[in-house]
């Protein structure tokens, strides 16, 4: 991979990382592992899309009602040239398609369908006691 990097002329590669452990933020969500992902393909298994509120760095203290696909295969390499291929569903899923948004410039308030949905977290929610991002 350095080889190609020293070769070419701009940027060759896209990567996300991404994972979540145990974690005060989403009590109830499932662990993702940790991984980096190199050139990522998603694929939708189906038109399924459910709406959830999202939150990121790149916006602290804001939070949306988000809508993404339920199901998707995803695929890649790691780190060490290693192929991913993952199908995966739920919070999984949704964690993978916004960090790839990330990738293409787009920030999770641009998928809101609705704005009423979209303000600072301790606004809409005053009696939650989440963490900062």
């Amino acid at each position: 991979m350095q080889w190609q990097l020293g070769r070419s002329c701009g940027v060759g590669l896209r990567v996300v990382i991404f994972g979540v452990q145990a974690n005060s933020r989403y009590p109830d969500a499932e662990t993702v592992p940790d991984t980096v992902l190199i050139n990522p393909v998603i694929t939708l298994l189906d038109e399924n899309l459910k709406e959830d509120w999202e939150g990121c760095l790149s916006v602290p203290g804001l939070t949306g009602l988000v809508p993404r696909y339920c199901n998707i295969r995803y695929q890649g390499s790691d780190e060490y040239g290693a192929l991913i291929d993952r199908t995966v569903s739920g919070f999984h899923a949704r964690v993978v398609q916004h960090e790839c948004d990330h990738l293409d410039g787009v920030l999770y308030p641009m998928r809101i369908r609705d704005m009423i949905n979209f303000g600072y977290r301790d606004v809409l929610f005053p009696d939650s006691h989440t963490p900062d991002e």
